[in-house]
C-alpha cells in the first residue's frame, strides 16, 4: 500500500469504542467550546459578508448553517468553520516545529456528519481522527519554517475526517486525502506583516476544500496515490521525510491539545496571565507603567513578539492586534482581561492602549525556548515612573494540557460567549445535547443551531 493508502485504513478502521472515557469528555468540550466561538461571530462584519455570500450561491441544503439555513456541505463547511476561527479563540496543539487549531475541523466534520444523517457517536470519532492526523502530522512534518502555513497538514485532516463522517471506503478515503493534501498548500504569508481577515478565513477554505474532495472521492474521482513519498510529492517537495505507522496510532491526541483562557494567540495565553498576576499586586497603578518587559519563548517572539513574521507594534485591526503580544500585554494590564472586547475597532484605536503598546519590549530566552512546547513559560515585568519593578512569571494555565478544562471550566466559557445571542434556555438546551451526543444523532444539535439568533439580544452589546 502506499502512505496514503496506510493512513486510509486508519480512518476507516477507527471506531467510537476505541477512545477512553477521557478522551470522549475532552471531545465533547472540544465541540462545546468551537459550538460557543462560533456562536460568538455570528454578527462580525466578515462574518456577515461571507453569509450573504453563502446564501446568494445557494446550495442542495444537506448542511445547517449556524443561525439557520442550509447550503451544501462544502458551503457550510466554509461558513461553519469561519465562524469558528474568527475570534482566534479556538483550541491548539503545540508541537516542536508546529502550532496548529485541530478544532478548526469540526465545522466541516459537522456538516458532513449531518448530510449523511450520521450519529453523534460517529461525528465524535471522525472528529477524532481529525485531532489525530492534524496533531501527528505536525510533529512529525512542521512546514512553518519552510513559508507554509501550518493549514498545510490540516488538509489531510479534514478530508480524512469528512471521509470518515462521509463512510467512505477505503480506496474513496485514500482519493479525498490525496486530493485535498496535493491541492491545498497555503502560503505562510497569511501570517506574517500586516494581516488581513484571510488570516481567520485560510482554514475554512481548507475545511471547504477538504470537503469538496471526499465529495468527489464519493463520485468516483481518483487523487495522486503517491501524495506523500511520490516524485514531486509532499515530502520531497515540501515537509522532508517522515514516518508515521498508521497501523499503531490511536485516537487520543485530544488530550494533547489545549484550550484557550484568554481570547488571543495560543502563544500569549501565559503571557498575558503573568500581567494579570502584575495588575493584582499592591502598588499597581496602569497610569504610572513606565516601561513593560516580556521575556518568552522563540516561537512566541517570532509570531507575535516581533521577530521573524514582522513588527507588531503598528496595530489597526482586529487581526493584527490578535496577533501582537505588545497589544495583548497592554490591553489585560489596562482592561483586567482579553476577552472579544478587546478587539473591538473603537478598543484597538484608543490612545491608551496604543500608547502602551509603544512601551512594550518582547525578547526570546534560550532557556524559555528549551521548555516549549511541554510550558509556555513567560516572565513580565512593569516598571513604574517611580522606578518600582513588578514581576510574576507562569508557563502553562487551566485549560492547558497538563490542566485541562472539565465540563464545567467548559461551561463557563461557553456561557459567556453564547448567553447574548441564545438567552438562557437555547444555550442550555445546546450544552444538554453536547454532552450527550454519543447518544442521539448529529442532527439534534445542527436543529438546535438553525435556531440561533443572527444578532444578538437587545442590550447585548457586539464585540466581534
Amino acid at each position: 500500500m502506499t502512505e496514503v493508502q496506510e493512513l486510509a485504513a486508519f480512518v476507516t478502521g477507527a471506531r467510537f469504542a476505541q477512545l477512553s472515557a477521557t478522551a470522549v469528555e475532552q471531545l465533547k468540550i472540544r465541540v462545546l467550546d468551537t459550538i460557543g466561538i462560533a456562536i460568538a461571530a455570528l454578527d462580525a462584519p466578515p462574518l456577515v459578508a461571507v453569509r450573504e455570500l453563502t446564501e446568494s450561491l445557494g446550495g442542495n441544503g444537506a448542511s445547517t448553517l449556524i443561525g439557520g439555513g442550509a447550503s451544501a456541505p462544502d458551503r457550510a463547511a466554509f461558513y461553519n468553520v469561519a465562524l469558528s476561527r474568527y475570534l482566534d479563540f479556538m483550541d491548539s496543539y503545540l508541537a516542536k516545529g508546529e502550532t496548529n487549531h485541530p478544532s478548526d475541523n469540526i465545522g466541516a466534520v459537522l456538516a458532513a456528519a449531518e448530510s449523511v444523517d450520521a450519529s453523534g457517536a460517529d461525528f465524535l470519532t471522525a472528529v477524532a481522527v481529525a485531532y489525530q492526523v492534524h496533531t501527528r502530522l505536525s510533529d512529525v512534518a512542521p512546514v512553518r519554517a519552510k513559508g507554509f502555513d501550518h493549514t498545510v497538514q490540516g488538509a489531510y485532516a479534514v478530508a480524512a475526517a469528512v471521509s470518515k463522517a462521509l463512510g467512505l471506503s477505503v480506496d474513496q478515503t485514500a482519493n479525498a486525502i490525496a486530493i485535498s493534501g496535493t491541492a491545498n498548500n497555503a502560503l505562510r504569508v497569511t501570517r506574517t506583516g500586516n494581516l488581513s481577515n484571510w488570516k481567520g478565513l485560510a482554514y475554512p477554505q481548507v475545511g471547504k476544500e477538504g470537503t469538496f474532495a471526499a465529495l468527489l472521492a464519493r463520485a468516483g474521482i481518483t487523487g495522486p496515490e503517491e501524495v506523500f513519498e511520490g516524485n514531486k510529492g509532499f515530502k520531497e517537495t515540501i515537509a522532508g521525510d517522515f514516518t508515521i505507522d498508521w497501523s499503531t496510532e490511536d485516537l487520543e491526541s485530544v488530550l494533547r491539545t489545549i484550550i484557550k483562557k484568554h481570547n488571543a494567540e495560543i502563544h500569549s495565553q501565559s503571557s498575558i496571565d503573568a500581567a494579570l498576576d502584575i495588575r493584582s499586586q499592591a502598588g499597581f497603578d496602569a497610569t504610572q507603567i513606565a516601561a513593560v518587559r516580556v521575556t518568552t519563548f522563540q516561537v512566541a517572539f517570532d509570531i507575535i513578539g516581533g521577530g521573524e513574521e514582522g513588527s507588531k507594534r503598528e496595530i489597526r485591526t482586529k487581526e493584527e492586534a490578535d496577533h501582537s503580544l505588545l497589544y495583548m500585554v497592554a490591553a489585560a494590564l489596562l482592561d483586567g482581561e482579553v476577552q472579544p472586547a478587546a478587539f473591538a475597532p473603537e478598543r484597538i484605536t484608543r490612545a491608551d492602549v496604543q500608547e502602551l503598546l509603544q512601551r512594550v519590549t518582547v525578547t526570546p530566552d534560550a532557556g524559555y525556548s528549551a521548555r516549549f512546547p511541554n510550558e509556555m513559560p513567560s516572565r513580565v515585568e512593569v516598571e513604574l515612573a517611580d522606578g518600582t519593578v513588578l514581576m510574576a512569571t507562569t508557563a502553562s494555565y487551566k485549560g492547558f494540557f497538563t490542566n485541562p478544562l472539565d465540563w464545567a471550566d467548559a461551561m463557563g466559557k461557553f456561557t459567556r460567549l453564547v448567553t447574548p445571542f441564545t438567552g438562557p434556555d437555547l444555550r442550555d438546551q445546546l450544552a444538554e445535547v453536547i454532552h450527550s451526543l454519543d447518544t442521539q444523532p448529529v442532527r439534534e444539535l445542527t436543529t438546535l443551531l438553525a435556531r440561533v439568533p443572527l444578532t444578538r439580544r437587545k442590550g447585548s452589546t457586539s464585540v466581534a
